[in-house]
């Protein structure tokens, strides 16, 4: 049976390598973090003692893989020529950072097809700048997760088939792309997606299955919700705390479908400041 790949995302104030140091610090064996501001186009150049200290604690501690969690402001859909043209370079960028760190995954959202008259061609558009963003670059083992989202406003992939099709046309402009997926459980639910039963998990694995590919899902971003069923709201809660409930992820943990995912928590941090409570509350679940 494989090990279980429990992590959070972890603070890189300071120096890269302090997210390795807290992961470690809260019996993680994986982790994700942002290379830059998620909020800020600006982004300082990465220091190359502290990617190589980053490396250093990875391999001493197994500590894979790394994910790194692209820009909130990315939109590569955008049809404004400013914001497409942002979203252009910081999407470059987020891949170059991500290779020069050794990443394994770089997770980042469709975005919004607000700009356009259909979802179709919010897509094309999306690839269009996926292939131009990327023009040149080589993987290096880097693999890039489409996240689904909780489907509020116009917002891209929150339906299964969406995302579907959105790899697809990246695909087509780039044929060698490696593009899987990043499910989140919290938006899964919100969107639609009755994770929180048992017979309701299964039919919505079924799915991943058949539209996605289960294989191709490498990450699970495991969080709780504040917000009920189909409510397209995209509020987390502490594992157990929300309306998906503890008995749904114990499910999940224990899926043997899903035993070789790796689950990165985002859900609030305690009153210690960290993902403590929910590193424990997974870690407990998984046993029991």
């Amino acid at each position: 049976m494989p090990k279980l790949r429990i992590g959070a995302h972890t603070s890189t104030a300071g120096s890269l390598a302090n997210a390795a140091r807290e992961a470690l610090e809260l019996g993680c064996n994986c982790f994700q973090i942002f290379t830059r501001s998620p909020r800020t186009w600006a982004a300082p150049d990465l220091k190359l003692e502290q990617v190589a200290e980053l490396k250093e604690l990875r391999a001493k501690n197994d500590l894979t893989p790394l994910v790194v969690h692209g820009s909130y402001l990315l939109n590569l859909a955008s049809g404004i020529a400013e914001n497409r043209a942002n979203s252009i370079a910081g999407f470059r960028d987020e891949v170059q950072r991500s290779l020069a760190i050794g990443a394994d995954y770089l997770v980042f959202h469709p975005g919004s097809a607000k700009d356009h008259d259909s979802a179709e061609a919010a897509i094309a558009s999306l690839a269009d700048a996926f292939a131009e963003a990327t023009k040149g670059l080589r993987w290096n083992g880097l693999e890039v997760l489409l996240e689904n989202t909780a489907g509020g406003g116009a917002t891209l992939g929150r339906d299964l088939g969406e995302l579907a099709e959105i790899r697809a046309a990246i695909l087509r402009k780039k044929r060698n792309a490696p593009i899987g997926y990043c499910l989140d459980t919290a938006h899964l639910y919100v969107s639609g997606y009755d994770i929180a039963t048992e017979d309701g998990l299964e039919d919505v694995l079924h799915e991943i299955g058949d539209k996605l590919g289960l294989d191709r899902a490498k990450v699970l971003h495991t969080n709780d919700s504040k917000t009920k069923f189909a409510s397209r709201v995209d509020r987390h809660e502490h594992i157990g705390e929300g309306t998906i409930g503890a008995a749904a992820f114990r499910r999940i943990l224990h899926h043997p479908k899903l035993r070789n995912k790796v689950f990165i928590l985002e859900t609030p941090h305690g009153r210690d400041g960290t993902h403590r409570k929910n590193v424990e509350a997974l870690k407990k679940l998984a046993r029991g």
